[in-house]
Formats: structure tokens, sequence, C-alpha cells
């Protein structure tokens, strides 16, 4: 007899996830491998990851992520405000909008107004500004910083002529970033509050129609190359069209409550059989 695993299917800025609650009883192999054939656009429901949604003592739910090739993140920005959306909906009073959501990368707080999700990530960590990197002869000055998860970012001019697979992938294991790698953003600065962004995403292995972490890691790093102060929001426009806002405390090269405010919404809910 097959099993039935309930599951809701979610979308946050082109960034899609398959849902799934505490009822399903795995280990982190079996999910892995879960993750691998749910996640399959041709043989499963299709998604960039899985989302686990269980109980926590720490906060209103625990998120647990594993990403299309079945490695587990540690945090995903995207897949806590369709997790923040979906406690919401399920747990809590209609007049409550705060929502805390347990991560491997910490407690991340939210507010949920409707479909309009705004999270606040971990404090940025690691930042690094231009690491020489060597590609076909060519050298990159590639930055980083950590924002729940490692982003490496890269300014370019004509951002929907870069070959962001092939690029992305070398970089994406370059020995600089091992032994977990790290996700690669491209950015094209069109004003000093305005981006456009393309991203890369390790554990899908492929660039992405959004990335939370990666727009708010290329908002961070544009904010250090402008060296301004103060309260800032900085909009970035994704692949999929969908704009994310990244509000921060900035001062200079020091940034303190990163916020991260965008759409998520439920799609539809449906069952699958192993």
């Amino acid at each position: 007899m097959k099993k039935i695993i309930d599951f809701y299917k979610m979308v946050a800025a082109g960034n899609d996830f398959v849902v799934v609650g505490e009822h399903l009883q795995a280990g982190s192999r079996e999910l892995a491998e879960l993750a691998r054939n749910m996640c399959d656009r041709k043989y499963g429901i299709g998604a960039d990851g899985i989302l686990l949604i269980e109980k926590s003592k720490k906060a209103d739910a625990k998120m647990r992520i594993f990403n299309a090739d079945g490695s587990e993140a540690e945090m995903c920005g995207n897949g806590a405000r369709c997790s923040a959306l979906l406690t919401k909906e399920k747990t809590k009073s209609k007049k409550s909008k705060i929502i805390k959501i347990e991560t491997k990368a910490g407690i991340i707080e939210s507010e949920v107004n409707k479909e309009n999700v705004k999270i606040k990530l971990t404090a940025p960590s690691g930042t690094k500004l231009n690491i020489p990197i060597k590609i076909n002869n060519r050298t990159l000055k590639v930055n980083f910083v950590n924002t729940g998860v490692p982003h490496a970012v890269i300014f370019v001019e004509g951002l929907d002529k870069i070959e962001v697979d092939r690029l992305g992938r070398i970089i994406r294991y370059h020995p600089e970033f091992a032994p977990k790698g790290a996700n690669v953003n491209f950015v094209e600065v069109l004003n000093d509050d305005f981006i456009k962004v393309r991203t890369y995403e390790r554990g899908v292995e492929a660039e992405t129609l959004a990335c939370g972490t990666g727009s708010s890691a290329s908002a961070i790093i544009t904010g250090i190359r402008q060296k301004k102060t103060g309260d800032r929001r900085i909009e970035a426009q994704t692949k999929s069209g969908e704009i994310l806002k990244v509000y921060i405390e900035q001062e200079k090269d020091r940034f303190k409550n990163v916020w991260l405010e965008g759409k998520a919404k439920l799609v539809y809910k449906g069952r699958y059989y192993v």
C-alpha cells in the first residue's frame, strides 16, 4: 500500500516550495530522497525545495528546508516567508501579525499582513569584499556575505546577457567558498535604491526565479559600496519580475535589523503518493 503525504504548494517571488507538516515521520536520509522525488518537475510535484514545518519549543513553528537535490539548507528567506504565512493561517489568531519561525540559522521573526510577509533576517556575517577569483583567464571581483546562508555577490552590466548557470556553477564550487559552497548573485545597479538580481542557488544547482536571502545579500553589498548611513530601503527586482524590498539600518559597512518583504501565497493543496 502506498503512503499518502498531504502537502501545500506555495510560492514567494517565484521561488516555489512543497510544504509538509509534522505528521511526516522520517529521518534526514528519507527526507532527502523525498525532496528529490517531490521536487522533480517531470515525475514529481515540482519545486525548488520542500519545507518541513514542525512544532517548536522556542517559536510558533520550526522550519527545515531540503533543496531539490536533497541537501538540507540552514535557511531560506522566501521559504521562511511561506512558512510564516501558513503558520499564521493554521495556528494563530487572525488579529496577530507576528510569527516566529525557528530555523538552523536562528529564530526568524515575521510580520504577516494577508499575502504580504516581512521577515527579519539573522545579522549579516562574514562579509568580504573584492575577492579575486580567476575564471577562464579573467579575474572577477567577488563579494561575500552570509545572510543565514552563504552568498557571493558580483556586480555586472547587461545582467540579462549573463550566463548565470555556467558562471554560477563555477563560482559556487570555487575553493574560496569550500567546503559548503555559496549561492551566487549577479547584480546590476540601476540606481542607489533599485537593483536587479539573478541568482544561482546551490541545492537547486541552477538559476531560480528568486532568492530572498540572495536579494538581501545583494542589497547589503550594494549598501557597503555606496557607503551611506541611516535607515534604507533597497528594492531588488528578481528574475520572476517581482520586486522584493530589503530594509536595512546601515552604518557604512555595518548593518543591523535587516528585513525582507514581499508577497507569498498558497497555490494549492494536494496528496502525494510515495
